[in-house]
């Protein structure tokens, strides 16, 4: 990563970190404030151990090239109901009329 593209992430991640400052304030320790300010310090962390690492790309440090095979398309269209009759959630309980 260039410097100036490094320069802009760690000001932009700046202007992050002061949006969520100004929603803290409004809105308190809500949970979503929470989870914002985690993920912006996560992206803060993550810049820093970008700006450590060279500049060569992974591909260009003899990374495995993709496997094209291995690829599976999944499909933009919606799958059959009948595909999930009898299917539980897991985790929530029954699914629809299931009776205990």
């Amino acid at each position: 990563m260039s410097t100036t593209e490094m320069s802009e992430l760690r000001s932009t991640i700046s202007r992050l970190k002061q949006c969520v400052g100004a929603l803290r304030s409004r809105y308190g320790e809500v949970p979503a404030v929470h989870r914002l300010a985690n993920d912006v310090e996560r992206l803060d962390i993550d810049a820093v151990e970008l700006g450590d690492t060279s500049g060569v790309p992974a591909q260009g440090r003899g990374a495995p090239p993709i496997d094209r095979s291995e690829i599976v398309p999944v499909p933009d269209t919606p799958y059959d109901p009948a595909m999930w009759h009898d299917a539980d959630d897991e985790g929530v309980g029954g699914y629809h009329g299931h009776r205990r």
